[in-house]
């Protein structure tokens, strides 16, 4: 018997169809170790990390049932293992594949095993793999384990910073708080924008001879300046617009391409999967990972935009029953910096399949890679173009007006007849000329206007992120893999330090206090510095950089900053405190507790005084009041809070014993007449 060990259940099925009898199929359900739960795990002078199995886990397919903890999972492996005359280790095909293939070698203790990875679930693929065995390869793995390591140090010496000077439960992350900070500062950019009104001119003209219309925008270019982008006097403009009279300055005739946009990388597909199916990071990718485990789409986490050589007679043959026209040679496109390129772009397996997927969610996002796959290799799009430059008859403010026109018409429709734009973006402008038919015109031609209007202009805020935008500032900030970017956007929105608003993310209260809170004092907060150690991850994957030189320096940076911020947050509460105890001076600091924020003493617990929040800054201390509560006779307590779900009322301080009694306030005392329960 042979034994093959893959990570997903769900592909257990399609390898068994395709290897047949004498092989047998487990999975380890993702990883089977990791770092402790309760402490950091790693630690100087050497970094070694203390690995333990992983607990079970809800299954979030069936509410109330579990996965088993790996220690479990892993018995039964070893149990295979014993029985198995060769064990293969067929985790996916990534550094993250590579470290539970190490990890199964170690837990399983295996004397002997082939290490084979495969981009595709297809029986071309899967036997290919079992030619072409290999052993484990050791710098992924470290390069993956030092990922690992990194987020550990940061998510567990830095929260806790964080927690003691907020009082609440905060966390940070290596990845996850530069994620924040762009959607936080997005926010800030918007709040001190300014609306600048700006103004233009448009000429309508008619073409006799077919009744189209058309029309030149006046080129403002020579009136404004680096420093005085926009041209702001409308009475100027009002002449403008007034113009009839012009003559042809220059009229030219070309042709222009538009090449297709590049099959599906991890992240373009998760951001087509939003801004076109509405789709979330987290639901795209499980959509994709059961495509792939189902054998119909190529292995789904990959930074490479460029189909297989092999598939290019697939693409042909499927163009060609679809009518549609290839290119001569294999387009090709360019890979974001820093990209591995280690398998190719998402395509589809059999390509001449139309439809694939068990559920809607599946067979949506199927239909958009296969499409998005086939039209990267059609051929472009042809647009017949026309540019002019006008110029008035007449000068308007000393100096004579000229107005450009452009427009374009599809000749070809190349790749459009398959998909209409590219799907990663919210819109797509690139036709916006197409409706403006300039006729024929010869230069020093005298045309006169139908109509000219002010163009009246306001500068916009910049947008805030939707979920897609943000997984593209993320891929061009150099801010994680594409993989993990479905796991950063719940951690943000799951802990509240970022929410929607529609479609778009705004930060919280919460989120905004932690990045005001790390930026200027760590330097993974700085979008530059994960970029750099991302580099310096790929470096140790292609064994040019060390393992334990890299994580040392890391480590000793940040356990520089937490101490000189410990020591300085410190001292300026205890020179200077902002909110100091009425019981002894110590500082006060707001803190979040069951049923809202309130401000205890960070002299606790000496010192137990504790304030109730208004609205971020110390409220006043409720006084036991002289009036008796009329239904149990305990003293009562006026309750009151300024603002949007504020309140003013006398309540039972019997409360936890049970007595809800409460009356109305006025003027300062209860209203006994009125009492409810």
């Amino acid at each position: 018997m042979k034994l093959m060990i893959i990570e997903s259940p769900n592909k257990i099925k399609k390898l068994q169809a395709i290897l047949g009898d004498g092989w047998e199929i487990m999975a380890s359900y993702g990883h089977i170790r990791d770092l402790p739960r309760n402490e950091m795990g790693v630690e100087k002078p050497d970094f070694i990390p203390q690995y333990e199995f992983t607990p079970k886990v809800p299954n979030p397919k069936k509410k109330g049932e579990f996965f088993d903890g790996s220690e479990v999972r892993v018995k039964r492996m070893k149990a295979k293992v014993r029985e198995a005359d060769e064990v293969y280790l067929a985790t996916d095909p990534d550094r993250e594949g590579e470290s539970i293939s190490w990890h199964l070698l170690e837990s399983l203790e295996l004397d002997d095993y082939k290490r084979v990875e495969f981009n595709e679930i297809t029986e071309s693929a899967v036997k290919e793999a079992l030619r072409n065995v290999r052993e484990i390869d050791y710098k992924l793995v470290a390069s993956q384990e030092a990922r690992r390591v990194l987020d550990r140090f940061v998510g567990y010496t830095v929260s806790p910073v964080l927690c003691q000077q907020s009082g609440a439960k905060l966390s940070a992350g290596r990845v996850q708080s530069p994620a924040l900070r762009l959607v936080k500062e997005r926010e800030d950019a918007i709040r001190a924008f300014k609306m600048t009104k700006h103004y233009g001119a448009l000429l309508t003209f008619a073409d006799a001879k077919t009744g189209d219309t058309w029309t030149a925008e006046w080129d403002t270019s020579k009136l404004v300046s680096e420093d005085n982008p926009y041209f702001m006097d409308f009475e100027h403009a009002q002449l403008v617009a007034q113009t009839k009279a012009v003559s042809v300055l220059s009229f030219n005739e070309s042709e222009a391409s538009r090449n297709p946009p590049a099959p599906f990388t991890t992240s373009s597909m998760q951001q087509a999967a939003s801004v076109t199916l509405g789709l979330n990071p987290s639901a795209a990718m499980d959509a994709a990972q059961n495509l792939f485990a189902q054998g119909h789409i190529t292995y789904h986490r990959t930074d490479n935009p460029n189909v297989s050589a092999d598939s290019m007679a697939d693409i042909q043959a499927v163009a060609e029953a679809m009518g549609l026209d290839m290119v001569s040679k294999q387009r090709m496109f360019k890979a974001p910096e820093g990209s591995q390129a280690g398998h190719p772009a998402i395509t589809p397996t059999h390509w001449e399949v139309e439809e694939a997927g068990e559920n809607d969610e599946q067979r949506a996002l199927y239909r958009l890679i296969r499409q998005r796959a086939i039209a990267c290799q059609l051929a472009a799009a042809r647009y017949a173009v026309r540019e002019t430059v006008l110029q008035a008859s007449t000068s308007v403010g000393g100096s004579v007006p000229e107005f450009k026109a452009k427009g374009r018409t599809l000749i070809y429709s190349g790749w459009l007849k398959l998909i209409d734009k590219d799907q990663t973006e919210d819109e797509d402008e690139s036709d916006a000329e197409s409706s403006n038919p300039i006729p024929l015109l010869g230069i020093g031609d005298a045309i006169e206007s139908s109509k000219g209007n002010v163009l009246e202009k306001k500068t916009k805020a910049p947008p805030r992120y939707t979920e897609a935008s943000l997984v593209k500032a993320l891929e061009d900030h150099g801010i994680g893999r594409p993989a993990t970017y479905a796991a950063i956007m719940n951690n943000i929105t799951s802990r509240g330090y970022v929410e929607f608003k529609g479609k778009y993310l705004i930060p919280t209260e919460t989120g905004e206090y932690i990045i005001n809170a790390l930026v200027n004092r760590f330097n993974f907060i700085d979008l530059g510095y994960t970029r750099e150690i991302e580099k310096e991850l790929d470096l140790i994957a292609q064994g040019k950089a060390n393992y334990k030189t890299t994580i040392s320096n890391v480590y000793d940076k940040l356990m520089d900053e937490i101490a000189t911020l410990q020591s300085t947050e410190t001292k300026k509460l205890v020179e200077t405190p902002s909110f100091p105890c009425p019981d002894c001076g110590k500082p006060l600091r707001r803190i979040k507790g069951q049923s809202g924020f309130f401000w205890g003493c960070t002299g606790y617990p000496e010192c137990s005084t504790s304030l109730p929040d208004e609205n971020g800054k110390v409220g006043q201390k409720k006084v036991v009041s002289d009036f008796a509560c009329k239904e149990c006779g305990k003293p009562l307590v006026h309750r009151f809070k300024k603002g949007k779900g504020g309140y003013d009322f006398w309540g039972c301080t019997g409360f936890k014993e049970g007595c809800k009694a409460s009356y109305e306030n006025k003027k300062g005392e209860p209203v006994f007449k009125q009492a409810k329960s």
